[in-house]
């Protein structure tokens, strides 16, 4: 369904990697939270597309952390819960979520109502190949295959997807953070830095001067961005 990233808040292990699994199945990125408040500093840092919440939390409710997150931003929420009482539904939409599912859940499910509120909200869908620099640069998001002139590029997981998130958001600027989270799928400490070390495998993989490169920029101070635009 695309590259768009999910922000899954549950304190449930099993449920966040059980719902992680089908989201990343589908070709989502998705990080996770197992607290509001982690789930607050997440949203402000990493800019997730979509937010799947679970309304019990050991430190704050979804309610709290839907009112505080409407309070600024229009970002899409799915909230889960344990409460099947129409009262409840009720209750969390007007708190601002976009759709509610009951405890248990279907995965699939989920993730078809995760389709169908980016769908509304206009984000999330992207094309299976993306080509650049006319056709020079050829990125199949399903096959995880780059071509250059015609040529497979063998990348890395980690590679593959860090060259995928900037070409979906050509101009868009990248903290090492956000990419971070893009490639892991999570806050790995100690690992930003490791982003340039990836871009410099990048680069080279790609043929992109490392002086004056045409694909990976460096924004100084901030992190990267892709310098080209898709092809129309």
């Amino acid at each position: 369904m695309g590259t768009a990233t999910i922000l899954v808040v549950d304190d449930e292990r099993k449920i966040r990697d059980l719902v992680r699994s089908y989201l990343e199945r589908e070709g989502y990125s998705v990080l996770v939270a197992d607290t509001g408040q982690r789930a607050l500093e997440t949203v402000e840092r990493a800019h997730p597309d979509l937010l799947v919440l679970d309304l019990m939390l050991p430190d704050l409710t979804g309610e709290e952390i839907a009112r505080n997150v409407r309070s600024h931003s229009d970002l899409p929420i799915i909230m889960l819960t344990a409460k099947a009482g129409e009262d409840d539904r009720v209750a969390g939409l007007r708190q601002g979520a976009d759709d509610y599912l009951v405890k248990p859940f279907s995965p699939r499910e989920l993730v078809a109502r995760v389709d169908a509120v980016l769908r509304r909200a206009g984000g999330g869908a992207t094309p299976s190949t993306m080509s650049f620099d006319e056709n020079r640069l050829v990125i199949d998001r399903e096959a995880r295959e780059v071509a250059i002139d015609g040529e497979p590029v063998e990348l890395t997981r980690s590679e593959f997807d860090l060259l995928h998130a900037l070409a979906t958001r050509p101009g868009r600027v990248f903290s090492r953070y956000e990419l971070v989270t893009k490639v892991q799928g999570y806050d790995y400490e100690g690992y930003e830095r490791t982003i340039d070390a990836h871009v410099k495998n990048l680069r080279r993989k790609l043929g992109d001067d490392p002086r004056h490169p045409r694909y990976v920029l460096t924004v100084t101070g901030v992190g990267y961005k892709f310098g080209v635009k898709p092809d129309a």
